[in-house]
């Protein structure tokens, strides 16, 4: 039985758009439109615009795709053109009146510590409120596309040191809130405790609880 041959790499589809194939830059819009799209929903303001920036990322990776550097990371590429084409949304669109895309459409996450499962979008969401931008921005791109410091660098254009810094913020914030959350959890778990109680003293005394009086067997009235 012959094995299945393996899929393109990114670059080579690259290269061969720039020589002209439009099925190979196809295939690039099939890989990346729904990471694309998780990306910028989560800067956009709604939906609508989430969609707009989305095809406008993919627009302009086609008309510049003679300008990308077959030996560098074609993802690295596209995620830069994505958070260009969401800041120029966001200077031209000071935020729409829609609702926030905070529930992002169901694709793969490559990573463990934010699977698709409730534990993990609801850290998402918890980030997205906690954070700042560009922080959010740095962990999105290290922990949901799994891209290294070097690449994340170069999409958000810091120094690699820079993407550090804000990882660490990043990872402190929110482990700061979750531990909030779950002191806050326990916190209304806990059975309340008795107004007024007393512990019976070993001589046989009355005590106290919540207003009720009782009275220790041998106690003095």
């Amino acid at each position: 039985m012959r094995a299945k041959p393996q899929a393109d790499a990114d670059e080579v589809l690259a290269r061969q758009a720039q020589a002209g194939s439009l099925t190979s830059f196809e295939e690039l819009v099939h890989r990346y439109e729904a990471r694309i799209y998780r990306f910028v929903a989560n800067s956009c303001g709604n939906a609508s615009d989430a969609q707009d920036v989305t095809q406008q990322t993919f627009v302009s990776a086609y008309l510049k795709i003679r300008q990308f550097d077959i030996h560098r990371s074609f993802a690295t590429w596209l995620f830069t053109i994505a958070r260009r084409k969401c800041i120029d949304r966001h200077r031209a669109n000071r935020p729409a009146a829609e609702e926030r895309t905070v529930d992002l459409v169901e694709v793969e996450n490559p990573s463990t510590l934010l699977a698709r499962r409730e534990a993990g979008e609801d850290l998402w969401k918890l980030a997205r409120v906690t954070l700042p931008e560009l922080q959010f921005q740095a962990l999105w791109l290290k922990y949901a596309e799994d891209r290294g410091v070097e690449e994340i660098a170069r999409v958000l254009r810091k120094t690699q040191t820079h993407v550090k810094v804000l990882l660490f913020r990043a990872r402190t914030l929110l482990g700061h809130q979750l531990k909030q959350r779950r002191a806050g959890e326990e916190a209304a778990t806990r059975p309340p405790a008795l107004a007024g109680a007393k512990l019976p003293s070993h001589d046989g005394t009355r005590c106290s609880s919540a207003g009720f009086a009782c009275v220790i067997p041998g106690a003095s009235p």
